[in-house]
Formats: C-alpha cells, sequence, structure tokens
C-alpha cells in the first residue's frame, strides 16, 4: 500500500509539475493566414485568452491590429448585442475602449473577441514593449461603463499577459508578412 501511494505521487507530481510550469511560461504562436502574419500569447488568468498581433500585407506590412480574446462562462441571454460596441477596458489602471468583433459559443460559454486598434507597428510595439518594462505587467480588465455591467457577461473580467518577447515576436511576424508581400509581387 505504501508503495503504490508513492508511485502514484511520483507519478502525478512528474505530469502535473511540467504542466503548471509550460502555462506559466511565455509561449508565442506566430504564422501566417492567408495575407496577414501574426503573433499571440496566452494569458496567464485564463490560458486560453490571447493577446494577437495582425500585420497584414495590404497595409505594406506596417501597421498592426492588437485584439484579445477572452473566454466566459456567463451566459446572458442578449451577449450577442456586445457585438460591434465599444466596451469600457482598462490596461494597467489606463481607460480606454475595445470593439466587440465577434462573440460565438465555445465550450460551456463564449469567447469574445476585442479590437483594440491598429497603429503604425513600430511605434506601438515600441510603446508597448517600454510600457511593459516600466511597469512589469500588461493587464487588461473590461470594467463597468454607461449602462454596461461588466460581470453581466464576463466571469473572470481580467487578464494578464507576459511580453518578454514582444519585440523579437512581432519582428518575427513582420519577416513572415514581407514575405507574404514577396510572394504576392
Amino acid at each position: 500500500m505504501y508503495w503504490t501511494s508513492f508511485s502514484f505521487l511520483r507519478m502525478f507530481l512528474f505530469i502535473i509539475i511540467p504542466l503548471s510550469s509550460a502555462y506559466s511560461e511565455e509561449e508565442w504562436n506566430i504564422d501566417k493566414f492567408q495575407t496577414s502574419a501574426y503573433a499571440r500569447v496566452s494569458g496567464e488568468v485564463t490560458h486560453g485568452d490571447s493577446l494577437n498581433f495582425f500585420i497584414q500585407s495590404r497595409d505594406n506590412c506596417e501597421k498592426v491590429s492588437n485584439t484579445f480574446t477572452v473566454y466566459t462562462h456567463e451566459k446572458p441571454g442578449d451577449i450577442k448585442q456586445l457585438l460591434n460596441k465599444h466596451i469600457p477596458i482598462k490596461i494597467n489602471e489606463e481607460e480606454y475602449t475595445a470593439k466587440v468583433n465577434n462573440v460565438s459559443p465555445f465550450l460551456m460559454g463564449y469567447k469574445v473577441m476585442f479590437t483594440i486598434g491598429t497603429f503604425p507597428l513600430k511605434e506601438y510595439i515600441y510603446h508597448l514593449n517600454n510600457l511593459y518594462l516600466k511597469e512589469k505587467r500588461f493587464e487588461i480588465e473590461i470594467v463597468n461603463g454607461v449602462d454596461f455591467k461588466a460581470n453581466k457577461y464576463f466571469d473572470v473580467p481580467h487578464n494578464n499577459w507576459k511580453l518578454e518577447k514582444l519585440v523579437p515576436s512581432i519582428l518575427e511576424a513582420n519577416k513572415i508578412c514581407k514575405n507574404i508581400n514577396n510572394l504576392e509581387s
């Protein structure tokens, strides 16, 4: 009995410890889709939430669209009415809005995609990098606004992302984008 419990504990630790450390690492997914390149990193609070940077070849790879996704278990009957609305958010305690681009059923709830905006690539990425280096965090929180209660739609209204590899990841995505442009020429 003692040996079996000890063996089970060892096997449990062997499996769980590597899995938990995988979620704490900053892993970027960098690839292309049709005429876009992207760099994506998973959230630290809800791993399935992602922070995304899309670079379009039609913009000569000089602009970046910053989006993020939020998974929610909440299922209010009017969640689809958020589509195309600007929802109040805070990025590291600074107030902004983000446009809801997509609301789709996912697992036991919904996945909601927000767009923060499209910006000149180099200026925006270096701005985010400097913000992250200064504040040692990048956190987005969906907050209450006029006629909007965040907790009605989002059970976990905040997430944060590690951005130590932001600049090299975006530079790699930019390189992929430029290769798309070269293939189209």
